[in-house]
């Protein structure tokens, strides 16, 4: 593996985990601007791509009316890769409020769908709200049409929307796109092949990861990208999707929905511990620390590296953005140096 000085990181998934990872990867890029080193490595390309199948929230009530990707998680990147444009970010980020029919409605949500019905294109209203919010990067959906999420549920049933499978009482078997025959987009799958790290999360497991590496083409392009591929652990358990999952099984699940191959040859996780307050306070609502059992993760082939990676700066379990940014090209060093 080779260590170029400008490096392409390519980040996958979804919510608040892949806009934390944006975040962080933001800051350190326009830090390398700044350094004269001409022998450190440098961040000079950062491209997110994101799941579009969220049917809940603002998200949900817009794809009931128009027919569009969810244009949710996909705000939220361009808010996380926002540059100096303070007034557009913050018109991005607001929710209305009131009782009336806009109520709970992201502007910004509201502003991409607008955009998608004026150009006729979801990527092209991405590109030009870039161009306003002035972002650090490319964000692209990893496909354009306008999917549902199904999973097969261990009960033999199936269900239909992300939220209903986030609700689902039985657990998940697999999950799928429908239509099963949707197109990446071309742009997404060159930004993987030409990656020298392509990561994927944190986020919900059935619900932010595997949606994009259930588009036809993806898997194929990071199987034969020569990137390095890490996997990013949660640091808890998602009520309703991987209860009782420990880190090892979040590695065995997508294993399986990667036709049983190990695309992701090295890991990141945290090694910090939790407050023991959050922790109580997330059992209520049936979240618990992921359980780290890197032995069994190390037995499936999978090179773990643990950081501390844990915000101080809010009251909830969180990573902090700059840590795990840090963090990733950090490994992607030690590993080119191997």
């Amino acid at each position: 593996m080779t260590s170029p000085r400008s490096l392409k990181v390519v980040a996958l998934g979804g919510g608040n985990g892949l806009s934390a990872l944006l975040a962080g990867l933001k800051r350190v890029a326009i830090r390398s601007r700044s350094n004269r080193n001409s022998h450190s490595l440098t961040l000079r390309n950062i491209t997110a791509i994101v799941t579009v199948t969220d049917d809940g929230g603002s998200s949900g009530r817009i794809r009931d009316q128009y027919p569009t990707p969810a244009p949710g998680d996909i705000r939220n990147c361009l808010v996380a890769l926002a540059g100096d444009e303070p007034l557009m970010t913050d018109l991005f980020r607001y929710r209305f409020k009131g009782e009336g029919e806009l109520r709970d409605h992201s502007l910004g949500n509201l502003l991409l769908t607008a955009l998608t019905d004026i150009t006729g294109d979801f990527h092209k209203a991405i590109h030009l709200s870039s161009q306003v919010l002035a972002i650090e990067g490319t964000i692209l959906p990893s496909t354009t049409e306008n999917v549902t999420l199904r999973a097969l549920l261990e009960d033999g049933s199936e269900v239909r929307g992300e939220t209903n499978i986030s609700r689902a009482s039985s657990s998940v078997r697999s999950i799928f796109l429908e239509p099963p025959s949707c197109r990446p987009l071309p742009e997404a799958i060159d930004a993987i092949l030409k990656a020298d790290i392509v990561t994927l999360g944190p986020g919900s497991l059935y619900t932010s990861l595997i949606p994009n590496l259930a588009v036809p083409g993806i898997t194929e392009a990071i199987h034969s990208s020569h990137a390095l591929k890490i996997y990013i652990g949660n640091l808890m358990t998602q009520p309703g999707e991987t209860d009782r999952f420990t880190f090892s099984d979040h590695i065995v699940a997508l294993q399986k929905h990667l036709g049983g191959r190990l695309l992701f040859t090295h890991a990141l996780i945290s090694s910090d511990s939790c407050s023991p307050t959050l922790v109580r306070r997330y059992r209520l609502e049936g979240a618990q620390p992921v359980v780290k059992d890197l032995h069994k993760a190390r037995q499936l082939g999978v090179r773990v590296f643990q950081r501390k990676l844990l915000s101080s700066k809010t009251d909830k379990i969180r990573h902090d953005s700059l840590k795990l940014a840090a963090a990733v090209l950090e490994i992607y060093k030690k590993e080119s140096q191997r």
